[in-house]
């Protein structure tokens, strides 16, 4: 004989139903000592829109937080002015960190001290208001110098990439690297 799986169901509630123990609320006795207990849960006489006043209210003097460290951005570009190599060049200030260079044509050089590649602006053998700029080393980077050894006349490269500051420096992180081609070198 088969029975129903919905009967099945239906005879296993009524049976725990009618015969679990009945569920018996607890409560709380005071400790023994024969007094008031003092603990409460609920202060006594607050509401709960004085008790959120009350944790919101500054409580005596507040500590001031540290001052951080000053940066002193935007100064003078510590290659220029009486720095510079070349006599009597202006003083020019350091670009912003955050500044956005794009599709700007230079060169690849060489720093001064050798060990760092610099990218010097076309515009800067004429006005010298663009200081070069610190390569910072990247994937760009390493195709710049593949294409400069590689090559046995000047490579101009236009550029886009993000500025920063240090030292009284600008350096670049290059996004965007292309050789400028001997047809647009006319324009």
């Amino acid at each position: 004989m088969r029975i129903a799986p919905l009967a099945v169901v239906a005879a296993v509630v009524i049976c725990c139903t009618c015969f679990a123990a009945p569920v018996v609320a607890q409560t709380t006795r005071p400790a023994a000592g024969g007094g008031t207990s003092s603990a409460t849960t609920r202060p006594a006489g607050k509401s709960a829109e004085e008790m959120l006043n009350q944790l919101l209210r500054p409580t005596g003097e507040a500590k001031p937080a540290p001052a951080a460290a000053t940066v002193e951005t935007g100064g003078v570009d510590a290659t220029s002015g009486t720095a510079a190599v070349a006599p009597g060049a202006p003083v020019v200030t350091v670009m912003r960190e955050g500044t956005d260079i794009v599709n700007r044509v230079g060169r690849l050089t060489r720093g001064t001290d050798g060990q760092q590649w610099e990218f010097t602006f076309e515009s800067d053998g004429r006005t010298m208001l663009d200081p070069p700029l610190i390569i910072l080393p990247n994937l760009n980077l390493m195709k710049m110098e593949t294409t400069n050894s590689g090559m046995s006349r000047d490579v101009r490269f236009r550029i886009t990439g993000e500025v920063t500051e240090y030292r009284g420096r600008n350096y670049i992180l290059l996004r965007k690297v292309m050789v400028v081609t001997e047809a647009e070198k006319q324009f």
